[in-house]
């Protein structure tokens, strides 16, 4: 397995919406009812899905799309901010170590890129899977957040994890 995260090209359209509009893709954890299909290919030809304040990334193994990964610039107070991320795994690539090393791959780029201290990423509760991964990757559980998302018309519980700069260490 050779992880590696890569810009997002015209090609890789069709499979990010895919993984974000059907159900057989997205999994059970991030189905949301359909998506425009035009929304992903505007914000493409805006600036590549990469900007200051975020970006999404193809993770791929190999010449092969796997799934991608998406972040968020947040203010944390006047003088800071912190960096939120999230992605998805294609369902035939999904147990095979592929997301807990897109994970590890993107806090050392954001660290590396950013003046930023934190990366948060959140799963619900019953994503055990997700648990796993983030827990591999280095990221710290902080606690359950009750009534976070609204999916599949119920209201779910979160968990939150976090890295600091410092818990990377001298790791490469």
């Amino acid at each position: 397995m050779t992880v590696r995260l890569r810009p997002v090209e015209e090609d890789d359209l069709s499979f990010l919406h895919r993984l974000t509009s059907d159900p057989g893709s997205s999994g059970e954890f991030q189905w949301y009812g359909f998506q425009n299909p035009h929304r992903m290919r505007t914000r493409w030809q805006e600036n590549g899905m990469l900007g200051d304040d975020g970006g999404s990334l193809i993770i791929a193994n190999g010449d092969e799309q796997v799934g991608f990964l998406v972040w968020s610039k947040h203010v944390a107070n006047r003088a800071s901010y912190y960096w939120e991320m999230g992605l998805i795994v294609a369902p035939e690539h999904r147990g095979q170590g592929h997301g807990t090393e897109a994970q590890r791959l993107l806090a050392r780029y954001l660290f590396d890129h950013s003046t930023a201290n934190r990366i948060e990423a959140s799963t619900e509760i019953t994503n055990v899977a997700e648990q796993r991964a983030l827990e591999k990757a280095g990221f710290t559980r902080e606690g359950v957040i009750r009534g976070a998302g609204f999916r599949a018309g119920e209201w779910h519980d979160g968990v939150r994890y976090s890295m600091i700069r410092s818990d990377l260490g001298g790791r490469p």
